[in-house]
């Protein structure tokens, strides 16, 4: 498995999945058409799919435009936001299985930041392609779904194997970096990650993709317990709540 990273619009990243035995190329998400061409080109790859995660426009706008320019490509997309996207060949939900070439990506429901939200996991890569619903530091904010919904979408992102590498998105860590750090000013691992994202970012240096277990020990909305007691929130406070009162810090940050 090859995986491809570049930067598109603003703030967005492109990826390519390439299966060297079969030569199938998998776009995850299509933001802007000219990096995901110029990416393809310069791995001397071809275009076979594109897995759309959510139907916002900085993740499905290009879809149309690829498929001018690479007429058989196969578009996976979320069964509940089809009508949103457009032209899809395979609706997919929770529990469903893409296959690239070779390569299996299980689809997850990731709802929250968009109601249909899916993210897809590559075990074979120790990989999740994530879209807006988690960010290193961070989460999506919340379009269309629900507290229960998003928090559940969570749980099941925490519940892959802890090495897991999370490809996100966006470049939102720097900003999420400084909420985060008003959630929990004394959290030794996030202080450590936040210097790192500093420097990286000084030197122009992604700081994405990131791991599962390093969200674990950072990203306030991953954090239940640390983060009820860093906020002072009364001990029988449920998980859920939590984190419904850290996303609402977030929304007014």
């Amino acid at each position: 498995v090859k995986i491809a990273q570049f930067r598109a619009r603003s703030d967005n990243y492109g990826f390519l999945v390439h299966d060297e035995a079969t030569g199938a190329t998998a776009a995850i998400d299509t933001p802007e058409v000219t990096p995901i061409v110029r990416a393809l080109e310069a791995n001397g790859w071809r275009l076979t799919d594109i897995l759309n995660t959510h139907h916002h426009h900085d993740h499905a706008g290009g879809n149309d435009e690829l498929r001018k320019l690479y007429p058989d490509v196969k578009v996976w997309a979320p069964r509940a936001e089809v009508r949103k996207i457009g032209r899809v060949d395979v609706p997919v939900e929770d529990g469903d299985t893409v296959d690239v070439g070779n390569l299996e990506f299980a689809v997850m429901d990731v709802g929250g930041h968009t109601l249909g939200h899916v993210a897809y996991h590559l075990p074979r890569a120790t990989a999740a392609f994530v879209g807006d619903a988690i960010f290193s530091l961070g989460c999506g904010r919340m379009f269309e779904g629900t507290y229960p919904q998003f928090f559940a979408s969570l749980g099941r992102i925490m519940a892959l194997p802890d090495e897991t590498v999370l490809y996100c998105a966006h470049e939102y860590t720097a900003a999420n970096a400084r909420f985060a750090a008003t959630v929990e000013p004394d959290n030794v691992d996030l202080q450590r990650r936040i210097t790192e994202v500093q420097d990286l970012t000084a030197k122009g240096i992604p700081t994405v993709p990131t791991t599962l277990a390093l969200e674990k020990k950072t990203n306030p909305f991953l954090r239940y317990a640390p983060v009820k007691d860093a906020l002072g929130l009364p001990k029988d406070t449920a998980d859920v709540d939590v984190f419904a009162h850290v996303r609402r810090l977030k929304d007014n940050f």
